[in-house]
């Protein structure tokens, strides 16, 4: 506490004055402060007041400052997990709305008419369905994946609706271990993309020039390793070659080359023959000079060597070929380095069919150079295709888009589909792919009901009859189901057994597959008539194949089946279509199977809820604890920066009563000079 020394009495009046001043000013320094913090209630206001509790402040600030803009973010989420918990739940009562109809109408309640009248409550259950899918929170798309800005689903011109946003959904960090999902992708039964034509080829790539090294798989399997190579000719000294920077197979190429050149100049050797580093097939090659023998080796800890295939044994005039690097597929691959094609490519059709209605495009491909072209051709026929490289970079798959038709890629009076592994009904096409995946039924083991034995008579699924009335008996077992190759060597052997047999002329039919639209041939090779098809003992394996609904073509003499391997998008506009539309064609079977696939529908939109709901929880749970630490981390900064009133107040009680006590002293002070004391 400022005071005033009592020899004073004795100083010149100058420096008397300076004391007292100084003495004031402290005073009032120290009021000054004491008063502020009465006025803000706290007792650091700046850092000079105690620079350890400032420095604990500031952080808490900072940390507080975090929290409030961590706490608008989970809120943020919560809204939106919200909104989504709160879309899943009016889908699932929508698809269980839709399941009590198809319950309904199976029955001898329901006619024609009613049917007729509930499928005009389908088509308003469809437009509620295409509101639940395209709902926004905030101006985000809640199933709009990663493009969110735009509605994910729009009707086309096919009678279906077209999921076109792209990617799994957006996610954000919230602090809490793991990304929180805040939109969804078409991974779920609203809005689906895992409907395409996988290929069924590896189209295996060769190397070209341009090809990337970061698009090789490379000798390993694990991609192209940057770094240095050593090797050494004939067992002599060694040489380097940098392939640090190299990005393409040509860099890798001329690199090498330009330091096995170097190293002839350096060694007066000849090391390459004629055709010098070059590329064959997927593999460098390196054409070694007559009797000698180039080995490849890597330095301490590379891999750059084995993965560009020149270490596994040293080059020779008769060994010219590395490993094979495994070039992937990639949109950029020129169709030219595809050895399983013939160029140029031919015509496909890309057919849209659902129920009566059908659109086709045909598609020439005869101009494309890259995959890429082949992408933009077919995608740009408009029908909601896309076309990808598949993840593992060895084909292509082929996308539907559109919930509700069915996508089919045939070929037009060549092979080119079936080349570019897309054709949706080829000889290697899995039977269980047929049916949207139900696959085909067939009746098996069967047994005579009086002696228990078996009886084969049972076991027959369909009957062909020729134009001539000639009939025979098909039969199919499991085993004949794995692909359509196996079906029909099912079907031409059973004929077979029926010309033995004499049911059937020899040469009078075959059981093949169609150089057009899609669908399973069976040929009259005799001049007898049109083919029919009829199921025997309650088996749906003719219908299953398209058999008892297909098209007699007389000009080629062939029954063609309904292309039953179309590729359909899995979701609930699709089941809610095949339910109107069986109601409109008062179809109960199509009712019942409607309404079977809306039950597992509902079971996939009832596990998003699940995983939104759990999300939302986890959401709430840190919302918690931060308000918690945030309460905690505002008493401890209350506790070093708040003011105690009741020491303030008595402090600033004892300063303004040292005030007056020093302004008293000095005016008695002041009053007094040396005349004074002069006698």
């Amino acid at each position: 506490m400022p005071s005033i020394p009592a020899s004073l009495g004795r100083v010149s009046n100058l420096l008397t004055s300076q004391v007292l001043l100084s003495s004031l000013q402290r005073t009032n320094v120290s009021l000054l402060r004491v008063q502020n913090q009465l006025a803000s209630g706290q007792s650091i206001s700046q850092a000079s007041d105690d620079a350890v509790r400032a420095s604990a402040i500031v952080t808490i600030n900072d940390r507080l400052s975090r929290a409030d803009q961590r706490s608008r973010n989970l809120s943020h989420a919560g809204g939106i997990l919200g909104a989504l918990d709160t879309a899943l739940r009016d889908a699932s009562d929508l698809v269980n709305e839709a399941r009590s109809i198809a319950s309904s109408q199976i029955g001898l309640t329901s006619d024609a008419t009613t049917r007729a009248q509930q499928a005009t409550v389908v088509d308003g259950l469809l437009r509620q369905m295409l509101d639940i899918a395209n709902r926004q929170q905030s101006g985000v798309h809640l199933f709009g994946g990663s493009t969110p800005g735009s509605p994910p689903v729009s009707p086309v011109g096919t009678g279906g609706y077209r999921y076109t946003a792209t990617g799994a959904g957006l996610l954000t960090d919230l602090g809490t271990g793991f990304p929180i999902p805040i939109t969804l992708g078409g991974d779920n039964a609203i809005g689906e993309t895992s409907a395409r034509q996988r290929s069924a080829l590896d189209l295996n790539p060769s190397l070209t020039a341009g090809t990337r090294l970061s698009d090789v798989a490379g000798a390993r399997g694990l991609g192209i390793a940057p770094g240095s190579v050593s090797f050494s000719f004939n067992g002599g000294p060694a040489g380097t070659i940098d392939l640090t920077q190299a990005a393409s197979v040509q860099d890798a190429v001329a690199r090498i080359t330009a330091a096995i050149r170097q190293y002839e100049s350096d060694n007066s050797v000849t090391v390459l023959g004629a055709g010098g580093v070059s590329i064959s097939g997927g593999s460098l090659t390196v054409d070694v000079a007559p009797g000698g023998s180039l080995a490849f080796f890597d330095t301490t800890g590379g891999t750059t060597g084995v993965d560009l295939g020149l270490t596994q044994a040293a080059f020779t005039p008769t060994n010219a070929a590395g490993a094979d690097l495994n070039p992937r597929l990639t949109a950029l691959t020129p169709l030219s380095a595809l050895p399983g094609l013939t160029l140029p490519l031919g015509t496909i059709r890309v057919r849209m069919t659902m129920g009566a209605a059908t659109q086709m495009r045909d598609v020439d491909l005869s101009t494309a150079q890259t995959v890429d072209d082949v992408r933009n051709l077919i995608e740009g026929t408009g029908l909601g295709v896309r076309v990808r490289v598949n993840s593992a970079g060895t084909g292509l798959d082929i996308v539907n888009e559109v919930a509700g038709p069915a996508m089919s890629i045939e070929e037009v009076g060549g092979t080119t589909a079936a080349q570019l592994g897309i054709r949706t009904l080829d000889l290697t096409t899995p039977l269980s792919d047929f049916n949207n995946g139900r696959g085909v039924g067939v009746v098996n083991g069967s047994t005579d009901p009086v002696t228990g034995l078996p009886d084969p008579a049972r076991d027959v699924d369909f009957t062909i009859r020729l134009g001539n009335g000639n009939t025979f008996s098909v039969d199919l077992r499991p085993q004949d189901l794995a692909n359509v190759q196996t079906l029909l060597a099912r079907i031409n052997a059973q004929a077979a057994a029926a010309v033995t047999a004499g049911q059937i002329p020899a040469g009078s039919f075959n059981a093949t597959l169609t150089n057009g639209s899609n669908g399973i041939a069976l040929q009259d090779l005799g001049g007898l008539g049109p083919i029919t098809v009829a199921r025997a003992n309650n088996s749906t394996a003719a219908d299953d194949l398209g058999l008892l609904d297909g098209t007699w073509d007389a000009g080629s003499a062939t029954l063609i089946a309904q292309d039953r391997a179309g590729v359909r998008v899995n979701n609930i506009f699709t089941h809610l279509l095949d339910l109107r539309d069986a109601l409109v064609r008062n179809d109960s079977a199509g009712i019942t199977l409607a309404g079977e696939q809306l039950g597992l529908a509902g079971e996939r939109v009832l596990q998003a809820n699940g995983l939104v709901g759990s999300y939302g929880q986890t959401v709430q749970q840190a919302t918690d604890q931060l308000e918690d630490q945030k309460v905690l981390d505002t008493k401890v900064r209350s506790d070093m920066q708040g003011l105690d009133y009741s020491a303030a107040a008595i402090e600033f009680s004892l300063l303004q009563t040292q005030l007056q006590a020093s302004l008293q002293t000095a005016a008695t002070l002041q009053s007094r000079t040396l005349f004074d004391f002069l006698g």
